[in-house]
């Protein structure tokens, strides 16, 4: 579904933010982005979708390979919600925010207020329709902006950071709906900082410093102890136990079972 290969990018004034990195997601996985503050994650998210242009290297999505004449295209098959809600909501009240990518993809009228009714209530914010943005929390707007790229039906969808404003209870929601969309047959890509995000995830990308550390199955990825050094990733408690058990011979697939398990749970 998304091919990155040997893509490299530098701002101005931070060169290497990204070098020479390169994998392929394959369609109806999700997958987890993970590495510390400068990684490069976000940066590559918005390469994705077409917000920055890659200083060396090419990114196809879906067979269209990602250029200026194709940007539109690769837009209408990739919906990107960001950590700062802000930053996307550009509707006089929700309703209007929910239904502006459908309206710039050509929705009939009553297709868009279906989806509205459906995506709202989804998210919980369906008594909040006629409300303007300045009436809203961060989380609330957080839900919005959700709702909005849902309701667009893309092929892919990237969750950058997208559940950070949202309360515990509404976190897990957004967490659950994210695996309803996956057996749905929705692509998800999922920037995070949360292993417990990262856990429910098929597989793992870890940046670090602009490259690409591992990219692998999670449960590879996160039982690999040598790769966790090297990621400086906090592992969830059952997880360190799980390698603790590991470390002193302890041979109990059993226990070490559960701790995996456990480690799934919300």
């Amino acid at each position: 579904m998304i091919t990155v290969e040997h893509v490299s990018f530098d701002y101005h004034s931070q060169p290497d933010v990204l070098k020479d990195v390169s994998f392929t997601i394959d369609k109806g996985r999700w997958v987890s982005i993970l590495g510390h503050n400068g990684s490069g994650k976000s940066t590559l998210a918005k390469l994705i979708v077409g917000l920055l242009k890659a200083k060396e290297g090419s990114i196809t999505v879906d067979g269209i390979v990602l250029n200026e004449e194709t940007v539109y295209q690769v837009r209408k098959k990739v919906g990107i919600v960001f950590q700062n809600p802000d930053n996307q909501f550009v509707g006089v009240t929700v309703e209007d925010d929910i239904a502006f990518g459908m309206e710039n993809l050509c929705f009939t009228r009553e297709e868009i207020t279906k989806r509205i009714d459906k995506y709202a209530k989804q998210v919980g914010m369906e008594d909040y329709l006629s409300k303007e943005p300045h009436q809203l929390s961060g989380g609330q707007k957080q839900r919005v902006a959700i709702a909005g790229i849902l309701a667009m039906d893309t092929d892919i969808i990237i969750f950058d950071e997208a559940t950070s404003m949202l309360d515990p209870i509404g976190r897990d929601e957004i967490l659950a709906f994210m695996q309803q969309l996956k057996h749905q047959g929705k692509t998800i890509i999922t920037i995070t900082h949360d292993m417990k995000e990262a856990v429910l995830s098929d597989e793992i990308i870890d940046l670090k410093e602009g490259q690409l550390l591992t990219h692998d199955k999670t449960k590879k990825v996160l039982q690999d102890k040598v790769t966790l050094n090297k990621s400086n990733l906090e592992l969830l408690p059952s997880l360190k136990l799980y390698h603790k058990i590991k470390e002193a011979g302890i041979v109990n697939e059993e226990l070490r079972d559960y701790l995996w398990q456990l480690s799934l749970q919300k």
